[in-house]
């Protein structure tokens, strides 16, 4: 490669470095919000409720925390989870 093409080459690549800092950051895509659904599986439960999926299980299993089964598919009504949030307040203020 001749001198000659090899300034020619660096001169494009500044421009091309220019050009690229000149443009501005692409956007991310705004998330859409979901719509507030009835019944939610057992961790998106467990999340509202801050326990851990197994935990949410085992209250799932003992029968304390209600769930249905629709096909293979386990889902909690978001009911179940304010009635199962209050059974627990009530009880640690009976303690």
């Amino acid at each position: 490669m001749t001198d000659d093409r090899t300034a020619q080459i660096g001169q494009l690549l500044a421009q091309l470095a220019t050009l690229m800092a000149d443009q501005p950051a692409p956007r991310e895509p705004e998330a859409t919000p979901r719509p507030n659904r009835v019944l939610l599986t057992v961790g998106e439960a467990a999340d509202q409720l801050g326990i851990g999926k197994t935990t949410a299980y085992a209250y799932v299993r003992t029968g304390e925390l209600e769930s249905v089964l629709i096909g293979r598919l386990r889902r909690i009504h978001a009911d179940a989870i304010a009635e199962f949030a209050a059974r627990l307040v009530a009880k640690h203020r009976a303690a």
